[in-house]
């Protein structure tokens, strides 16, 4: 898109304002990047909000979505914001041991970035956990994953939600959790 004089004061309106300049009737991977590349330019990498959010802003505004493109601009960009903060591989969450130690590594980090007054990584961390979340519960409801592996995603889920609400007093939670009867017999 050739350089422009947007008229927007906020995010949402530029999202808008950029939408519009496109002129087109569907918006998918290419409109995203396009407008994400257009917030990054006018107000900064700190107003970069996911293709997800932009979706769902143009859709309220009516554009129709090409949602197989949607899904796969969000899940690359998001992609890309966790290897900015972790290691390819580095987490984990396809059983419980490996939870345990990817939710460890995050709260390290959660740590040093909440003693920097780091809101940018503190906010990705939130993103990144919500995101594992949504994944674990998706696993936990599936029609054609096993008992087991049902129950095993329901516990990370159910982790990861502790996690969210009181991060600080996870460890604890987390011995104690797994030192209960329910949790002994379901799983050891």
């Amino acid at each position: 898109m050739k350089a422009t004089k947007w008229q927007a004061r906020t995010r949402q309106e530029l999202i808008i304002e950029v939408w519009e300049a496109l002129d087109c009737e569907s918006v998918g991977e290419r409109e995203l990047l396009a407008i994400q590349e257009e917030l990054r330019s006018a107000l900064g990498a700190g107003a970069v909000v996911s293709p997800a959010a932009i979706a769902r802003e143009v859709a309220d505004e009516g554009a129709m979505l090409r949602h197989p493109e949607v899904l796969h601009c969000d899940t690359k960009w998001r992609e890309r914001q966790l290897m900015e903060v972790f290691a390819a591989g580095q987490l984990n969450f396809d059983n419980l041991e490996s939870a345990a130690a990817s939710i460890g590594v995050v709260e390290t980090l959660r740590a040093s970035a909440q003693e920097q007054h780091d809101r940018a990584t503190l906010k990705r961390l939130r993103e990144l956990i919500v995101h594992f979340r949504q994944q674990q519960d998706l696993i936990s409801r599936s029609k054609i994953v096993s008992v087991s592996e049902k129950a095993v995603a329901k516990e990370i889920a159910d982790w990861l939600a502790v996690w969210l609400e009181q991060p600080e007093l996870f460890s604890d939670w987390l011995i104690l959790r797994q030192r209960s009867p329910d949790y002994l017999q379901q799983f050891k």
